[in-house]
């Protein structure tokens, strides 16, 4: 399972005109689910998220997680961070997960969050046609991978 976390001051998800999810300072989550994804890698992905030290303490050092700090949490289904893209011109898609299996996961997933976060959490919709708006904090982005 592929995370693409950025440090944000603020992210939103639009679908069809429509603000479904929004953060103010917290992270970003772009998902990625693989053909190899279980549970089991939801389980580290969502455990790294909320734990994952990417946010500045007093000094300005990043010591501080999303837990630390209360921040926002938006995941957002991405299934093109699967893409094979070491050859060609074109991506390749034969990693990813299938449809069902990706959205179920995903949907794993955000559960385990909502279980191990109390702060604010919004989320994608699996499948739709999304506009994502963010500004990124630093810049930081971190690819985690399980």
């Amino acid at each position: 399972m592929i995370g693409l976390v950025q440090r944000v001051t603020g992210a939103s998800v639009d679908v069809d005109a429509e603000r479904i999810a929004e953060i103010g300072i917290g992270m970003l989550v772009l998902v990625g689910v693989t053909r190899d994804d279980t549970e089991q890698s939801a389980d580290k992905l969502a455990h790294r998220l909320c734990n994952y030290r990417i946010f500045n303490d007093s000094d300005g050092k990043m010591n501080l997680s999303v837990n630390d700090t209360q921040g926002g949490i938006l995941l957002v289904p991405q299934f093109t961070l699967a893409a094979e893209t070491h050859k060609g011109m074109r991506p390749g898609f034969s990693k990813g997960a299938p449809p069902q299996d990706a959205q179920r996961l995903f949907e794993y997933l955000v559960g385990r969050v909502r279980t191990d976060y109390s702060g604010d959490i919004g989320c994608g919709r699996f499948g739709a046609d999304m506009q994502v708006s963010l500004v990124n904090d630093g810049p930081v982005t971190f690819w985690l991978e399980t």
